[in-house]
């Protein structure tokens, strides 16, 4: 149990590192290329860095703590599709088109940078409900950079904002399913601990 424990400790210490840099790369190439997308990106990282700690501070709990981490983790996903959501109604009043350019090279940075994450969470997906929420996180992040670079090839066919605005919808609604899915998962752990 130790050996299972320190194993998951090294890799969310890791994952929790590149996390924290990729949000605050992302967040000044979001704010610099005007994207949305990039923007939901990158509150999609801060949220990962914060469940990495949080899920660094559940790794030699029981399972009540772990179920209440998890809980916790879920509400902040929640919170950055509400954080997406305001952006969404300030560029629909405030309209503007994002730089491709920007967009476009940060998603691949950020998909260089997640799918390491991903490849190295992998194995402990599957351990308990603190890492399988993790593991939910970084599939997330897949998925949004691959978005995000293909609003960023649209904007730059149509010479538009909404490819932009139409990602961060899509990945208001990732964020939304997986916090439910995390919350949910939590809640069932807390009443199986109880």
């Amino acid at each position: 149990m130790d050996a299972l424990r320190e194993g998951q400790r090294v890799t969310l210490q890791t994952v929790l590192g590149i996390n924290a840099v990729m949000f605050l790369v992302i967040l000044v190439a979001a704010l610099y290329g005007n994207s949305t997308a990039l923007l939901a990106d990158s509150l999609d990282n801060l949220g990962d860095a914060f469940t990495y700690a949080l899920s660094l501070y559940a790794v030699s709990r029981g399972a009540s703590a772990k179920a209440k981490v998890a809980l916790l983790k879920g509400s902040l996903i929640f919170l950055a599709a509400l954080a997406v959501i305001a952006q969404i109604a300030y560029k629909l009043i405030v309209p503007s088109t994002p730089l491709f350019e920007v967009m476009g090279a940060f998603s691949l940075l950020g998909l260089t940078a997640n799918s390491i994450c991903l490849f190295l969470l992998w194995r402990h997906r599957h351990e308990d409900v603190n890492m399988s929420s993790v593991w939910e996180c970084s599939r997330n992040d897949i998925a949004s950079n691959l978005s995000v670079f293909v609003a960023a090839g649209a904007v730059w066919l149509t010479g538009s904002g909404w490819p932009d605005i139409l990602v961060a919808l899509g990945l208001v609604w990732l964020l939304m399913r997986s916090a439910i899915r995390v919350i949910k998962s939590a809640i069932e752990e807390l009443h199986a601990a109880t």
